[in-house]
């Protein structure tokens, strides 16, 4: 079982309403069992809802905060969409995730920075730090390529 970020499959719940979908991702993807989640909305966030970002570092250890660009600090329900999200990835046997890159929920490797200024820096979003936390593999749409053979090995 594979964990995707709905918005790649084409699900309208982006924080503007929109998707991200990626027709390789899907057309990889076709024959194995997904499991689509945004743990923005398992956080109980409506779609569409004000951008979010991550200030400072390791949310879910308290020493940072994601606020929005209403200046509301959003951190408990990206932090509920995380554990949601996890909790439905051990229910049913996820190894792999495929998530949003840069999406202060999926990011993975590179997330922006908090300023609202389109500037990257180093990091994890919310979600797929404690994703990896219980070792599971965590690609974003950037990088998915990198985990083909282990994807065309997963049980259909």
């Amino acid at each position: 079982m594979i964990l995707v970020s709905a918005c790649l499959l084409g699900v309208n719940c982006r924080y503007d309403g929109t998707n991200n979908k990626n027709l390789e991702l899907i057309k990889l993807l076709s024959e194995k069992n997904i499991f689509p989640v945004c743990p923005e909305e398992l956080g109980e966030l409506t779609t569409p809802r004000p951008p979010a970002e991550i200030q400072g570092r390791e949310v879910l250890e308290k020493k940072g905060r994601v606020m929005n660009t209403d200046g509301q600090d959003v951190t408990e329900a990206f932090i509920k969409g995380a554990e949601e999200t996890l909790k439905l990835a051990e229910e049913n046997g996820v190894t792999t995730a495929i998530l949003k890159a840069r999406s202060p929920s999926c990011g993975s490797g590179k997330i922006y920075d908090g300023s609202f200024t389109g500037t990257l820096t180093e990091g994890d979003g919310v979600t797929a730090a404690l994703l990896k936390r219980k070792n599971i593999k965590v690609y974003t749409e950037e990088n998915f390529l990198e985990s083909i053979t282990e994807i065309e090995n997963l049980d259909n």
